[in-house]
């Protein structure tokens, strides 16, 4: 007989949505609670009994009380080693560059991070990603394993977790640390060009690094390296492409800012694509020459990609693209769309549709892009147009397509994925396959392409219930047909796209494939079904039927600072709540 399990986070992130499935697999009754305050959270847990709570992401104070009647089993997930404490854990980590870190599952106490171990895992802390990157991947991965080994243990009546004064320090200088403030993370444009990229790494996706461009007070987020002989002056942007911005270091280097939060005056914007968030600040930043590249593998890596090809051999080519936290916006969707038709074009057998390894893989259309619009109804028809289009030129490309999840997706992106002939996914990925919770009916040819895959009734309870799916269910009714291993993801991915290369299984597939549309679309063409999705959509985008406008505010503006006041700098990080246990 399983636990009755609590969930406390302040979000129902990723990790929370991971934890709550792999311990619901396990035979746990498992409730997730998403709680603001030490008052939400008194309120919860005073109206059931549980055998075990966890808190795999929590900022507010948990009451002493509910610690005293649950103890020890009132357990907090802590991205740090043994002996790490704080709540920037991993920000210094990334900013004082640690080859190797650490998560803890400690019970909670009255000092952070403090309570006796329960579980803990280490890890090599790769270089050069963002802090969201790693936090839902690595940290991820640790963290899930800590909760099931906590869950495991906690069955045992006679166990006792272990004091951490006791207990091995992978990390000796592991310690103490304060929350992060923007003293900390601040830096000059004429400083060497890593250590500000590094900087934005550790704050991104929150809070962001405060600074200026175009004398406009920003908050700086996805960094790139740029060019190395770049003549100017430092903070003076030098080039734009797609949305991103080229910024002159000190170091005669240069970082390319994909995205900003730009003070307005009376407001904050939210986070938006650099180049349109800077225009509604009055920075005609597209005034900017574009700066030239070609969407190829062998292209410079000083120039802004986030769409490449590359042919792996005379099989198998292979198109990635990068989506900042899953949001794809118009431009990239067409520019997307235009790629996957050229390339159909190329001698290949299967063309492998992907994300990057470790991030985000999509969650359709860009939030922000459509909220810093200057008529955002009209913005959000032509990103569900231009998404519509990927699907489209995926699902009718003549070659084989295999589209890789490469991490966690949602809404468009999710469905966008079942328009693929085979489709695969990495192991930690979770599925959130529905629009409801953003007032959306959604399109990306859901209609014609969820059914085929898990049939009427199946596509009606993930649209509908808004429950989100891990791989291994999605296995199981057909969502995904191959689930690959976290670790070498991309070494199982080739190895399977030859597989489907190979005459047998590729003809097998392609039979198949032109047998199902022919007979699918042979009595109701494909833009029947777009035509009714869209009038759906269009009562929702322009006639707000489900309170789109006011929940993608909500969304877009979480986190987001106070307006300014001149009265002074403000640190973002003293108008969120630090964590606290």
């Amino acid at each position: 007989m399983g636990l009755r399990i609590l969930l406390l986070c302040s979000t129902d992130n990723g990790l929370c949505r991971r934890a709550r499935l792999v311990l619901q697999r396990s035979g746990n009754t498992v409730r997730t609670a998403t709680v603001a305050d030490s008052d939400d959270i008194g309120k919860v847990v005073a109206r059931t009994d549980f055998d075990l709570i966890i808190c795999p992401y929590l900022t507010a104070r948990i009451p002493d009380w509910v610690t005293r009647r649950w103890w020890p089993k009132v357990v907090v997930i802590h991205p740090g080693p043994v002996g790490d404490r704080g709540p920037s854990s991993l920000d210094w980590a990334i900013t004082d560059q640690e080859p190797v870190w650490g998560v803890i599952a400690v019970t909670a106490t009255d000092v952070m991070d403090a309570g006796p171990l329960w579980a803990t895992r280490t890890f090599a802390l790769p270089q050069g990603r963002r802090k969201s990157d790693i936090y839902s991947s690595i940290i991820s991965d640790a963290a899930v394993q800590c909760i099931v080994e906590v869950a495991d243990k906690a069955a045992d009546p006679t166990y006792r977790p272990t004091d951490q004064a006791d207990a091995h320090r992978p990390i000796a200088h592991a310690r103490t640390r304060p929350r992060m403030r923007q003293s900390d993370r601040a830096f000059d444009w004429r400083d060497d060009s890593e250590l500000i990229r590094r900087r934005i790494l550790a704050a991104d996706g929150s809070p962001g690094v405060r600074s200026h461009i175009a004398d406009r007070s920003v908050y700086l987020y996805d960094a790139h390296p740029g060019r190395r002989d770049v003549v100017a002056s430092a903070g003076a942007v030098v080039g734009r492409r797609h949305h991103a911005l080229e910024i002159a270091c000190g170091d005669g280097k240069s970082i390319w800012i994909g995205h900003l939060r730009v003070d307005l005056g009376d407001r904050w914007s939210c986070k938006a694509p650099a180049v349109s968030v800077l225009g509604r600040a009055g920075v005609p930043a597209r005034s900017l020459s574009p700066i030239a590249g070609q969407a190829s593998a062998s292209a410079t890596p000083e120039v802004f990609e986030d769409i490449a090809y590359r042919s792996i051999d005379e099989q198998v080519g292979e198109l990635t693209f990068r989506a900042y936290n899953g949001a794809m916006s118009t431009d990239l969707c067409r520019r997307l769309a235009r790629a996957i038709r050229a390339v159909s074009l190329r001698d290949s057998r299967v063309l492998v549709v992907r994300g990057e390894t470790g991030k985000t893989f999509s969650n359709g259309l860009h939030l922000g892009a459509i909220e810093c619009a200057d008529d955002p109804a009209n913005a959000a028809w032509q990103n569900i147009v231009a998404l519509n289009e990927v699907c489209k030129e995926l699902l009718l490309c003549p070659k084989l397509t295999l589209v890789a999840v490469t991490g966690s997706c949602g809404a468009g992106g999710a469905v966008m994925t079942q328009a693929g002939d085979v489709v695969v996914a990495i192991g930690r990925a979770v599925l959130d396959v529905h629009y409801a919770t953003m007032g959306l009916r959604g399109s990306e040819l859901h209609s014609f392409t969820l059914p085929r895959r898990v049939g009427a009734a199946t596509a009606h309870r993930l649209l509908t219930e808004c429950e989100p799916v891990d791989t291994t269910r999605a296995l199981d009714i057909g969502l995904v047909d191959h689930v690959g291993p976290d670790i070498e993801f991309d070494l199982w991915l080739n190895e399977l796209a030859h597989e489907y290369a190979l005459p047998e299984l590729w003809e097998k597939t392609i039979r198949r494939k032109h047998q199902h549309l022919a007979h699918d679309l042979g009595h109701r063409p494909l833009e029947v079904y777009e035509c009714r999705e869209l009038a759906e959509m269009a009562a929702n985008l322009f006639d707000d039927s489900l309170g789109f406008a006011a929940k993608r505010r909500a969304f877009m503006q979480k986190g987001s600072p106070r307006p300014s006041t001149g009265q002074g700098v403000l640190d973002m990080e003293d108008l969120m709540n630090s964590r606290r246990h």
